[in-house]
């Protein structure tokens, strides 16, 4: 039989990508001791992988495909194919930022002024690159974490940290110099699965669905019953995804509604619905938009 080999993101995004393939189609269980989470669905096999780690992985053809950030396949140097990109508004709606940061009292203005110094990070190879690049001379340090106490502390010059508002690195004290990278989570796939035709077909499945599941969140249906007469009011007090669906009614001159909206705006335009003459009002989640 057929396999597909995907990698499921251990870490900040496991819970969220998990709750995304259910919506999308696919419910996977976990076992707290085990790394290779089970699916309902013969032709994939899941396994727990560091996001750090799983372009490496892919790349290799240990997995077929991966999600994981845009950062970590440059970290890697990653020869994979970029499938689509997935906003998680369920972590994140932001896209994250890799900055560099140093004391708010340091001398150091300009990237230049960094020649010779160090800087800690946990993107150790794309730093030395992005420095490399321009001529600057640098000694970049592994950090295993709490980067901001290191430059705090005095035990490095400056920081490559990653962060959505910066307000974390600023609490600390700190100035963001320069944005070296914004970053957002790929699906990837290894490029001999993307040439074999079975595979292609089958990420190119859980792609689309997937999109589709990211693409609902936040989104939900109405329907609702219209007499003929007040139409026009109905439709235009509905903020749609695309036009609504209008449809008669078997034997009556009242018209049945159908639309997407944001279910941010269902609690003010319900109201305005009714009082333009909308009844038996109904709203139902959506799990995939198409």
């Amino acid at each position: 039989m057929n396999t597909l080999k995907v990698g499921i993101p251990k870490g900040s995004l496991e819970d969220a990508t998990i709750d995304l393939f259910k919506r999308a189609g696919w419910r996977i269980r976990r076992s707290s001791r085990n790394y290779f989470p089970s699916v309902d669905d013969d032709e994939m096999k899941l396994s727990l992988v560091r996001a750090q780690e799983m372009s490496r992985h892919v790349e290799g053809g240990v997995l077929d495909i991966g999600l994981t950030g845009k950062d970590w396949i440059l970290e890697n140097d990653s020869d994979v194919i970029e499938v689509c990109d997935l906003v998680y508004s369920k972590v994140s709606s932001k896209p994250a930022h890799w900055v560099l940061a140093v004391p708010g009292d340091s001398e150091i203005k300009t990237l230049e002024d960094l020649e010779g110094k160090i800087i800690s990070t946990e993107l150790v190879e794309f730093t030395r690159r992005y420095f490399a690049e321009r001529n600057i001379n640098v000694e970049v340090e592994f950090s295993w974490g709490a980067t901001e106490a290191k430059v705090v502390e005095g035990l490095c010059d400056a920081i490559v940290e990653v962060t959505e508002t910066g307000s974390t690195i600023k609490a600390h004290g700190l100035r963001i110099m320069e944005t070296l990278l914004v970053t957002n989570t790929k699906m990837i796939a290894n490029k001999d699965a993307w040439n074999d035709p079975w595979k292609r077909k089958k990420i190119e499945q859980l792609s689309q669905l997937v999109q589709a599941a990211l693409k609902a969140e936040g989104m939900v249906g109405l329907k609702m019953n219209v007499p003929g007469d007040k139409i026009e009011d109905v439709i235009d007090a509905l903020p749609s995804l695309q036009a609504p669906t209008v449809s008669n009614l078997f034997k009556s001159d009242w018209l049945s509604v159908e639309t997407v909206v944001l279910e941010s705006v269902v609690r003010e335009i319900v109201p305005k619905l009714m009082d333009k003459g909308a009844t038996g009002i109904v709203e139902y989640p959506l799990n995939k938009i198409l």
